[in-house]
């Protein structure tokens, strides 16, 4: 498979999730294991271009895939426009979620660059986030979509124009 733009082979044992294959063998510990079920999105990955939970399935599933992690989305010290999203309207609390919230909003955005509030919010549903509440999330993808489509971005709410 390639990850991140390179090519690596390895020997695993048929159960190794995808997502322990990432953290553990490859090292890339930036996409986190949460519930293991699929149900909080913090493994979300991008398959063959397409987000995927990397806890719902095994890694030799993903023999000859094309897998992006968090850890490749940014374009060596320039950050990827939703993860200046998230840095320039405060996405984040913990973190924990972020790298699967961002992994998401990536493919939303790469199927919809002027996604609606509604949009962004059944784009991101399947990440859970225990301390955002989701507002300044949303308003990260629209910074987001925004700079992804040469637009100037929306002022941030606590902007007053004062």
């Amino acid at each position: 498979m390639n990850i991140n733009g390179r090519a690596v082979t390895a020997d695993v044992e048929p159960r190794t999730l995808l997502v322990h294959f990432i953290r553990e063998a490859m090292g890339l510990t930036g996409t986190h294991v949460g519930c293991e079920t699929g149900y909080c999105g913090a493994c979300t990955v991008h398959l063959d271009g397409k987000a995927v939970k990397s806890c719902t399935m095994f890694a030799v599933q993903a023999e000859a895939a094309d897998i992006t992690t968090i850890e490749g989305v940014a374009d060596g010290e320039t950050l990827h426009p939703v993860q200046e999203g998230f840095w320039e309207r405060h996405g984040l609390q913990c973190g924990f979620c972020t790298p699967g919230m961002i992994m998401s909003a990536i493919a939303l955005l790469d199927g919809n660059d002027n996604p609606s509030e509604a949009e962004i919010r059944h784009g991101i549903e399947g990440n859970l986030c225990r301390c955002t509440g989701y507002h300044n999330i949303v308003r990260a993808v629209e910074y987001a979509s925004a700079r992804m489509r040469g637009d100037e971005p929306p002022p941030p709410d606590w902007d007053t124009g004062s």
